[in-house]
């Protein structure tokens, strides 16, 4: 395993190399800056996933990384939210316009056309649910980008919410429970395997003819990721479950919680990439009647991101296609 990697650093001139966020990608196969008329920048060779238990957990924790993919360091970015984030509400509004869980797949949502319209004409997108595995799952794509929700229960502190009958993903990792039911009731998984053979098929659908792919997770190490949330280790558990037997996928692991203690490392620009993100991520919530906590990441989160990455031993080949998926 690598060192833990701060985010600092110059970008060379006249070509783009991995800086700041970008290098938690792809090292050495970020698209190089045409420096010549008419010459064509090389197209990245690698899909990036990021793996969130929570629809702000990537916005907190893995951002300007995100930004940097989506911008042009990844061929294509995925984005795997995992738990409806619900806090207990299952599909309930807590007396709101809208249901709490589409509030923050919204704010997750206008947060990644924001990344995708960066100097750009916006466009339409294309969502719907597509079936994986025998599962209804919700997918967004707009541009490069591609979002999944998987709608699971939000876990808390590791025993689940009264609310939707005690359901985690922890829970359901360890076999304590059988099965998990989607909020919407779009569908159930019925135990680890069948989640994880799920998000495996997400993963080689999404990444088709690339060489390289990249997952990217919360820590498991507790002596770096300490006090970390139940669901956040249980999601990059999952994720590293469904990649085991692929040899062509880089691993960065982030700090999440325990980054609040540690100093900022973002210069300037990177950071108000970030926040600009996250405060995106508010205006979605908003949007849909439900409070938000600015403060939360302001007091602690801005102007951090520390991860380290594990590169793969090896490149893919293709993956298998999903018939009448996009």
């Amino acid at each position: 395993m690598s060192a833990l990697r701060s985010l600092a650093g110059a970008c060379a001139l006249l070509v783009l190399l991995p800086c700041a966020g970008a290098a938690a990608g792809d090292l050495g196969k970020v698209a190089a800056v045409a420096t010549e008329p008419g010459k064509v920048a090389s197209v990245p060779s690698r899909v990036s996933f990021y793996f969130a238990a929570h629809e702000d957990d990537w916005q907190l924790f893995m951002n300007p990384n995100a930004f940097n993919d989506v911008v042009g360091a990844a061929r294509k970015t995925v984005f795997i939210h995992v738990t409806a984030g619900d806090a207990g509400l299952g599909a309930g509004s807590n007396g709101r316009e809208h249901p709490f869980y589409l509030a923050r797949e919204n704010g997750a949502l206008q947060a990644i056309r924001f990344m995708v319209d960066a100097d750009k004409t916006p466009i339409k997108d294309s969502e719907g649910p597509v079936s994986l595995n025998g599962h209804s799952i919700f997918r967004v794509r707009y541009g490069n980008a591609v979002s999944y929700f998987l709608r699971l229960p939000d876990g808390g502190t590791g025993a689940g919410f009264a609310g939707t009958g005690f359901e985690s993903l922890k829970r359901l990792a360890s076999g304590d429970i059988g099965a998990m039911y989607a909020v919407d009731g779009s569908t159930s998984y019925q135990g680890w395997k069948d989640l994880v053979d799920t998000v495996q098929h997400i993963v080689s659908f999404e990444r088709g003819t690339a060489a390289l792919a990249q997952i990217n997770i919360a820590d498991l190490d507790t002596a770096t990721n300490s006090h970390d949330h139940a669901d956040h280790l249980a999601t990059a558990r999952l994720a590293l479950d469904a990649v085991k037997d692929m040899s062509c996928v880089n691993r960065a692991y982030y700090v999440d919680y325990a980054s609040a203690k540690l100093p900022p490392n973002l210069n300037a620009q990177d950071r108000d990439m970030k926040s600009a993100v996250f405060a995106v991520t508010l205006d979605g919530i908003i949007d849909l009647d439900h409070r938000t906590a600015w403060h939360h990441y302001d007091g602690y989160y801005s102007g951090r991101e520390y991860f380290r990455v594990e590169q793969a031993a090896g490149n893919c080949t293709r993956g298998p296609t999903v018939a009448g998926q996009p």
